[in-house]
């Protein structure tokens, strides 16, 4: 029978304890070991721990397995010895962290030449990092102990396991106090600036065997220690002295260390990019991704970076090394792309810097953007922007620059509301540095006199010409399709720098009024009808295909429950309100309209179907064997699809 089961049979495993000479191996035979582990099943946790267990455990996890095993069976026994002694069991973290002779042995695994087996470093890093969150004070007191620690876990930083090993020392030490003695430790044993070293351009070709990916777990550890530096200094408010590690990251001599790793000796691409992506990890804000990149638009200027200084003052004398990059980058070989082949591809250095100038317009730092206007950088990345018409990475981080530049000039103008005419209006710059224009002068004839705000824009129109380039690129492109060719790839985002360049026209700014007066007549006739047919219809038609995804959006927003006619109120915990929801179901109109024709046609057959009774169930009755075999009568079944049907035909009237 289906019900006959025996739920009083005994584990297997118990089965096996109980029998003499069982192995440790046998036991990991079993398919539910791991589970009965977890399950504190009393005689299994009591074997594990014997010390010769234990230490079996250990081996499994530091220790090559034999190379002539079969390759899928070879890491069976380790994984599982992995996954036993992180199981969060309370006797076997205790056994582990309290034997110092298990943890040398766990720490011999780091004496090893590099490079390390990256299954098995991942099975010591999770073991030592359960330990570190589990036995805190044991651990932390015995790696101390280790003087070169540090150097060892740097020595195998191409293992990413050990990139998880040291964020796990930095966040996962409870409490603060202790927290804070680790970061202090970890700093006394200048971890940053070890990292930062292993940043120059050099360093891999002078050490043998170690892979390229050495200078990128470097980059991507730096960078993982900014950031949950930072966000542990704003979770946590007991703490009262500042992250030493954090301190180290932002000071100006350990940026400009970096910067000196990046462009000494032959610049490489992934020594640009490494360290680039630091520099980027310094300067962005809490919100990270695309989100928080296009914030931009729809909080205007209002939202600015709070960066320390003495990272920008750190990385101004290297933008003309970046500058450079631009010009003269890493070489690469041609590749092909679903466009063709592309014999000078743009590059990742090119792409970093172009993401690195975009977040420095963002600080709006007075000596940063007069150097990127000196340096004619917006010039270059828009040479690119038309160049490469089919990398929308780079796109993007163009836009970001022009809606910098732009709507930075708008906040300043609303800044100055009396201030009517150009010409009159005196020199506001983000700082004391800036210099007073004066008046009568046209500030827009030379850019080094005037606001930073208004020699950046007056740079992008004028050197630049970009309203110029966005009426060549439009022109171009139309005659590409109209011979049949494809739509390029960089008219989206140059749609939204046309419509940039129009908003803040619409909206009287000074700077940018005064400069577009300043164009050919030619040119400016060409921007009016292009404005005035070419970008309306544009806009009119990019508007009515996002329309439905719109909608769906829409459906998504916290206006959700106000448009099916809730609101919050019907949903609170006072007694008056708990059926306010429920009530509204007498206000529902169950009429159905309909006409006097129709009402007579189904009158009758309406009617007809309600006289039938329903045949009611009789408890008294003898109770229906659903098994018993019986004849079936088809006629029945057709006359009760007869009646369905009149009521469906009832329904749909």
């Amino acid at each position: 029978m289906f019900w006959k089961f025996d739920l009083n049979n005994t584990s297997h495993i118990d089965q096996l304890l109980d029998r003499e000479g069982v192995t440790l191996r046998e036991l990991m035979e079993e398919e539910d070991v791991l589970q009965e582990c977890k399950a504190q099943n009393r005689k299994l946790l009591l074997f594990l721990s014997k010390d010769h267990c234990m230490l079996e455990l250990v081996t499994l996890i530091t220790e090559e397995p034999p190379s002539d095993l079969e390759e899928k069976t070879r890491f069976k026994f380790p994984n599982i010895a992995c996954e036993l002694l992180t199981s969060d069991v309370a006797l076997i973290n205790d056994k582990l962290g309290g034997d110092e002779s298990l943890l040398e042995k766990l720490y011999h695994f780091l004496e090893q030449e590099p490079p390390l087996n990256p299954l098995l470093a991942s099975f010591f890093s999770k073991t030592i990092g359960n330990l570190i969150a589990r036995k805190t004070d044991q651990v932390i007191s015995f790696l101390r102990k280790k003087h070169n620690f540090i150097s060892l876990v740097l020595n195998h930083i191409d293992a990413s396991a050990m990139m998880d090993l040291l964020l796990r020392l930095i966040s996962c030490v409870e409490p603060a106090p202790l927290r804070m003695e680790v970061l202090n430790w970890l700093n006394e044993e200048r971890l940053i600036q070890r990292l930062t070293e292993l940043m120059h351009t050099g360093r891999d070709e002078e050490v043998q065997n170690i892979p390229h990916s050495r200078q990128s777990n470097a980059s991507q550890t730096l960078c993982d220690i900014i950031r949950l530096s930072r966000d542990q200094a704003n979770q946590l408010s007991e703490v009262t002295e500042p992250d030493p590690l954090l301190a180290v990251l932002e000071s100006q001599e350990n940026v400009a260390e970096l910067l000196k790793n990046m462009f000494e000796g032959e610049r490489t691409e992934a020594s640009v990019v490494n360290g680039t992506e630091v520099l980027l990890t310094l300067l962005e804000s809490r919100r990270s991704g695309l989100e928080g990149l296009m914030d931009l638009y729809s909080q205007g200027c209002e939202r600015s970076y709070t960066v320390n200084s003495s990272i920008l003052r750190a990385i101004e004398p290297h933008l003309k090394d970046f500058q450079q990059l631009l010009l003269n980058p890493p070489m690469r070989s041609a590749i092909l792309t679903t466009v063709g082949v592309l014999e000078q591809p743009l590059g990742s250095a090119r792409l970093h810097v172009a993401r690195l100038v975009a977040s420095l317009l963002q600080t709006y730092d007075l000596s940063i953007c007069q150097e990127i206007c000196r340096l004619n950088t917006m010039d270059l990345l828009l040479d690119l922007f038309f160049k490469y018409t089919w990398n929308n990475f780079l796109h993007l981080q163009v836009e970001l620059c022009v809606a910098s530049i732009l709507n930075h000039s708008a906040h300043a103008d609303l800044q100055n509301p009396g201030l009517q005419n150009h010409e009159e209006r005196p020199a506001t710059g983000t700082g004391n540095q800036a210099e007073e224009g004066t008046p009568g002068q046209n500030s827009t004839s030379d850019p080094a006199n005037t606001p930073i705000q208004d020699a950046l824009v007056a740079n992008l129109f004028q050197h630049c010409r970009l309203v110029q380039r966005i009426l060549d690129a439009w022109e171009e492109n139309d005659k590409i399709q109209a011979e049949g060719g494809r739509r390029r790839g960089n008219m989206g985002h140059l749609t939204r720098i046309a419509n940039t360049v129009v908003q803040n026209l619409e909206k009287g700014l000074i700077i940018i009024t005064c400069i577009s007066t300043e164009l050919p007549e030619d040119c400016r006739g060409r921007w009016e009808s292009f404005v005035g047919d070419t970008l309306r219809e544009t806009n009119r038609r990019n508007t009515v295909d996002l329309a439905f995804s719109d909608y769906q959006i829409q459906q998504m927003t916290a206006n959700f429950v106000d448009q099916f006619g809730f609101n919050d109120e019907e949903f609170s915990e006072h007694d008056e309100n708990i059926n306010a929801a429920f009530d509204r179901i007498a206000e529902i109109n169950f009429n159905i309209d309909a006409d006097d024709h129709s009402v007579s046609a189904n009158s009758a057959a309406f009617e007809a179907c309600c006289k039938e009774r329903i045949q009611q169930f009789d408890d008294c009755e003898e109770e229906e064997d659903i098994w018993d075999e019986k004849e079936i009568n088809y006629a029945t079944q057709i006359k009760s699809r007869s009646r369905y049907s009149t009521w469906m035909i009832c329904l749909r009237k």
